[in-house]
């Protein structure tokens, strides 16, 4: 099965993104559902998708997971909660127990845009990880270099847990990457239990003037720090659309991934994401 582990659906008239009021934003400021990305996923030889989160609302996960379980293509969701509740590992016993809600398979917070890079550390947070890891779900980081030391951290804290960093942790491809980038994914990529989504590369690089070329070497770092069983594709549609069509980033990360290797490739677009989220299980 080839798998799109990391795409979004969204509608700005029916809830409030604050992320997405940038002035740059307007060309993805509109609802994108599951008619739209079905015809696309064919088109592409794929054959699922996981939907990721938007917004910090539990209101969005319920809707995530009633779509999944009434779509058959889509095969995880990766939904929100409030860590920071102490009744946390009850509204994940509820959204299990929704329709759908055997297709809740990780939980992610915008951690990036929390003011404390810390946040991660707090004690109220790992007690919300603790919730989840009990339920046996993953978490995915959002982060970016500066929240990568708490990330670091709470991997190793919870070594049995699973961990996905999404978007290879942004890399500053427009201006050309960065040490602290590099040294901390590398850390991060150290600790066993964390996968690495080479996802929303595109829209880190300049939008109008990128091409697999100019993200091969991010690719290829992340690769040589997670390995060919800890990588994962994903389109990060419609975020991605800002700097092409989902086919222009979906073959440029294919092109990436085949020159590092075949083997890599076809896990990458696949077995990869079923091992990180237990898809098979789920």
């Amino acid at each position: 099965m080839i798998i799109d582990a990391h795409q979004h659906f969204w509608d700005p008239a029916r809830a409030d993104y604050p992320w997405m009021d940038a002035p740059e934003l307007a060309p993805i400021r509109r609802a994108f559902g599951p008619a739209d990305l079905a015809p696309l996923l064919k088109a592409n030889g794929i054959d699922a998708s996981i939907v990721v989160q938007c917004r910090s609302a539990r209101e969005e996960t319920v809707e995530f997971l009633q779509i999944a379980h009434a779509t058959p293509s889509v095969v995880g969701v990766v939904g929100w909660v409030d860590l920071t509740d102490g009744a946390v590992g009850d509204t994940l016993d509820r959204l299990r127990a929704a329709p759908g809600g055997d297709k809740l398979v990780g939980i992610r917070h915008q951690v990036h845009d929390e003011a404390d890079p810390d946040w991660l550390l707090r004690a109220e947070v790992r007690r919300g990880l603790a919730a989840i890891f009990a339920r046996d779900l993953a978490y995915d980081f959002l982060v970016r270099a500066r929240e990568l030391p708490a990330a670091i951290a709470t991997a190793q804290a919870f070594p049995h847990a699973r961990f996905v960093l999404d978007h290879a942790a942004k890399p500053p491809i427009a201006d050309g990457g960065s040490a602290d980038w590099s040294d901390r994914i590398a850390a991060l990529a150290a600790c066993g239990n964390v996968w690495c989504k080479v996802s929303g590369l595109a829209t880190e690089a300049v939008w109008n003037d990128w091409d697999a070329e100019r993200l091969f070497p991010f690719v290829a770092h992340a690769a040589t720090c997670f390995g060919e069983d800890r990588l994962i594709f994903g389109s990060d549609w419609p975020v991605c659309l800002l700097a092409g069509s989902y086919g222009a980033i979906k073959g440029a990360l294919e092109a990436c991934l085949t020159k590092l290797g075949q083997q890599l490739r076809d896990k990458a677009f696949g077995v990869n994401a079923g091992r990180a989220y237990r898809l098979a299980e789920s």
